[in-house]
C-alpha cells in the first residue's frame, strides 16, 4: 500500500513537471508569436507614414523608409533642410521630393551645384548682377535666388561654397535680403533653402573652413541619406528599375537576371553607391544581345580587401543568400527554414528583426 502511494506521488509529479514543461514551451512559442506580432506592426506603422509614393525613388529598406519618412515630416514646413551623405546617393532626387511635396511644387525647383561655379562667377550666378558690376558684365543678369522666389533654391556641394561669400548667403537666410553684385539696393525673396553636402561640415566649420552660424542656419533640420551598402534590400528593385529604363533608352527587354549575379551585387560595397550601380547596370545593357543580362564584374577591384561585416550584417546576408537560393521559399520541403534547420516562425521573426523583405514582384531567377 505504501509502495502503491509512492508511486502515485511520483506518477503524479512527473506529470506536473511534462505539464509544467509544455506551458513553459507554450509560453516560450506565445511570447515567440508576440514578437513577431509587434515587429510586423511596427513595420505596418512605418508604411503608413508615408503618405505619398515616391515614384522616383526605388526602394523600400527600413534606412530608406525612415528617410523618407522625414522627407514627408519637413516638407509642408520652409524650414531649411541639409542633406548629408556621400556622392552617388541620390540627394538631388531626395530634395525634389521635398520640394514636390511643398506648397512651392507649382514653381520649379532652382539647382545650384557650389563647386562647378568658379569662386570669381558664383557671386553674380547667385544674387544677379547689374550692368557695369565689373569688367565684361555688358548687360545685367538676375541671380538664381531671384528666379527661386516663392520656389526652392537647391545648393548641391555646399560644402565648396566659398568662405568669403558665407557671410552674405546667411543674411538672405536670416532676412530674406541681399543686394545684386554692382548695386546698393536690397533685393527681398521668399526663399525655402535645401543644401546637400558629401563633406562634415561640423568639422569644417570647426577648422574655420565653414562659418559656424551658416552651419546651424542650415542645419535645421539635416537628412543623412545612407550609402547603398546600409541598404542592400533595395538593391534588386534599384538593378530592375536600371534595367528597365536602359532597355527603353537602348530598345532592348531584358526578362531575367542571373541568381548569381544579383548575389554578387548585393555583396559588392558600392563605393559610388547607386551612381555605380546604374552605370554597372547601363554598361551591362550595353554588352547584352539577348534577354537575359549579361553582368560583366571581373574588373570590380578584385585586388581592393572586402570590408568586414558587422555580424548583424553577416547574419542578414547568410539569411538572404540561402533565400535567393530557394527562390524566397521559406516553409515547406527545401524551404530556407529547413535548410537553416529552424521553425519557420523562427526564421520570419528574424527577418523582421533584420528588415529582411521580398523584393517587388520581379523574379531574379535566370
Amino acid at each position: 500500500m505504501r509502495l502503491q502511494l509512492i508511486g502515485e506521488v511520483f506518477a503524479g509529479s512527473l506529470l506536473r513537471r511534462r505539464t509544467e514543461m509544455s506551458l513553459r514551451d507554450k509560453i516560450a512559442e506565445n511570447e515567440q508569436l508576440r514578437r513577431r506580432l509587434e515587429q510586423e506592426n511596427l513595420y505596418l506603422r512605418e508604411q503608413t507614414v508615408l503618405r505619398h509614393h515616391h515614384g522616383k525613388i526605388v526602394g523600400r529598406s527600413d534606412a530608406l523608409l525612415k528617410v523618407l519618412a522625414d522627407v514627408e515630416r519637413v516638407a509642408t514646413t520652409d524650414a531649411p533642410v541639409l542633406l548629408t551623405g556621400e556622392t552617388g546617393t541620390g540627394k538631388e532626387l531626395l530634395a525634389q521630393a521635398i520640394h514636390e511635396l511643398s506648397s512651392r511644387s507649382g514653381s520649379p525647383m532652382i539647382v545650384v551645384n557650389c563647386a562647378s561655379l568658379p569662386a570669381t562667377l558664383i557671386e553674380s550666378e547667385l544674387f544677379g548682377r547689374v550692368a557695369g558690376a565689373y569688367t565684361g558684365a555688358a548687360s545685367a543678369q538676375i541671380g538664381r535666388f531671384e528666379l527661386a522666389d516663392g520656389s526652392t533654391l537647391f545648393l548641391d556641394e555646399i560644402g565648396e561654397f566659398p568662405l568669403e561669400l558665407q557671410a552674405k548667403l546667411l543674411r538672405v537666410l536670416q532676412d530674406g535680403k541681399f543686394e545684386r553684385l554692382g548695386s546698393p539696393d536690397s533685393v527681398s525673396v521668399n526663399v525655402r533653402i535645401i543644401a546637400a553636402t558629401n563633406r562634415d561640415l561640423h568639422q569644417a566649420s570647426r577648422d574655420g573652413k565653414f562659418r559656424t552660424d551658416l552651419f546651424h542656419r542650415l542645419n535645421v533640420f539635416p537628412i543623412r541619406v545612407p550609402p547603398l551598402r546600409e541598404r542592400r534590400d533595395d538593391i534588386p528593385s534599384l538593378a530592375w528599375s536600371f534595367v528597365e529604363t536602359f532597355g527603353r533608352r537602348m530598345g532592348k527587354t531584358i526578362k531575367s537576371f542571373p541568381r548569381k549575379s544579383m548575389q554578387r551585387l548585393q555583396r559588392h560595397d558600392w563605393p559610388g553607391n547607386v551612381r555605380e550601380l546604374s552605370n554597372a547596370i547601363e554598361r551591362a545593357m550595353i554588352l547584352t544581345d539577348g534577354d537575359t543580362l549579361n553582368l560583366v564584374m571581373d574588373d570590380w577591384g578584385a585586388e581592393r580587401p572586402a570590408r568586414r561585416l558587422s555580424l548583424k550584417e553577416s547574419e542578414k546576408q547568410q539569411i538572404l543568400d540561402v533565400l535567393q537560393e530557394t527562390g524566397w521559399r521559406i516553409r515547406g520541403k527545401g524551404g530556407a527554414a529547413e535548410l537553416f534547420d529552424v521553425k519557420p516562425t523562427t526564421l520570419e521573426a528574424r527577418m523582421a528583426r533584420l528588415g529582411i523583405r521580398r523584393p517587388g514582384n520581379r523574379s531574379d531567377d535566370s
